[in-house]
Order: structure tokens, then sequence, then C-alpha cells
């Protein structure tokens, strides 16, 4: 009788020991296909992050750019002091900006009065830039609106010089590189 109930206390620990075993296989495999998840979502994470990282390099640098454009037009946009200056200053740019027919028109005008004559050097008028803060946001995908807080030095014959600001707005287009449109508002 010993020997039966000794033989069946063994058969019950066997029993236990395979239940604890099968348990602890089944946990096993549990911890294994957790892990192999916690490896995926760190790959991702890590690619997701590198895709971020790339767009605010990208984004960072078009912001960068369309300031950096917007302060060399206003640079050339005020700089003068005679009629040729003047003449000049859409040449000096002319490679970062495509605007319109009708804005360049109005933008860079022939600094010449009604009866032909140059207003610039009649009147001794001088334009001088001298510092400027940029600043950008978003319109779309493609388009940064920047603006411009410039200071230029302004002058005529027997004039003192006085300093101006100017507030310039330039939608900078991402995939041309390039100014697309400008508008200005002169404050004192």
């Amino acid at each position: 009788m010993k020997n039966k109930i000794l033989l069946s206390m063994i058969c019950l620990l066997m029993v236990g020991l395979g239940i604890m075993m099968s348990i602890t296989n089944g946990k096993r495999a549990q911890i294994q296909q957790v892990r192999k998840e916690v490896s995926q979502v760190n790959k991702q994470q890590k690619q997701v992050k590198t895709q971020v990282d790339s767009l605010q390099t990208t984004y960072n640098a078009n912001d960068e750019t369309a300031k950096n454009k917007l302060l060399a037009f206003a640079k050339a946009y005020y700089t003068f002091s005679s009629q040729s200056d003047y003449d000049k200053r859409f040449s000096q740019i002319s490679d970062i900006l495509s605007l319109s027919n009708e804005q360049r028109g109005k933008l860079f005008d022939s600094g010449l009065d009604a009866t032909g004559g140059s207003r610039i050097d009649n009147l001794g008028l001088t334009s001088q830039y001298q510092t400027a803060t940029s600043y950008t946001s978003d319109l779309d995908n493609q388009t940064i609106e920047a603006l411009a807080t410039v200071i230029v030095q302004t002058s005529g014959t027997g004039q003192k010089a006085i300093n101006q600001t100017v507030l310039l707005y330039g939608w900078f287009d991402i995939k041309t590189q390039k100014l697309v449109s400008i508008k200005i508002n002169t404050t004192n």
C-alpha cells in the first residue's frame, strides 16, 4: 500500500511538473513573441525618428533659404546712390526672383519722372540698407511666407539722412527656390 501511495504521489508530482513545464514553455514563447514585437516597434520608432529628422532638416534649410533670399532682396532693393545703381537693382537679384511682370513693374520702376528725367539724380536720392530681422512661417507644403523688418537710411539733396523702417512680405516657393511674390509696407 505504501508503494501505491508513493507511486501515486510520484505520478502526481510528475504530472504537476509536466504542467509546470508546459506553462513555463508557453510563457517563454509569449516572452519571445513580446520581445520580437518590442524589437519591431523599436525599429519603427528609429525609422520614424529618422524621417522626422530628415523633414525637420529639410524644413529648416528651406526656412533659412527663404529668410536669406528676402534679406538679399532687401539689401539690393534698398541700396542705391544714383540712377545707375537704381537701374541695376533687379539684375543683382533676378536669379532669386520669379515675380509676375506686373509685380516686377511695380517694384522696379524706371526712376524717371514724367519728363523722362531721373528723379534719383535730380533729387539726389540715396538709400542704404542698414539692418534687418526676418521671420518665417509655413503656408502650405510648397510655400513659406517670410517677413522682414528692414532699417533703411534715406536722404536727398539738402536733406538730413533719416532711418526708415520697412516691412517686407515675401512668398518663397520651395520647389523653385525663388521668391514668387513680394509686398512692401513702409512705416516711419
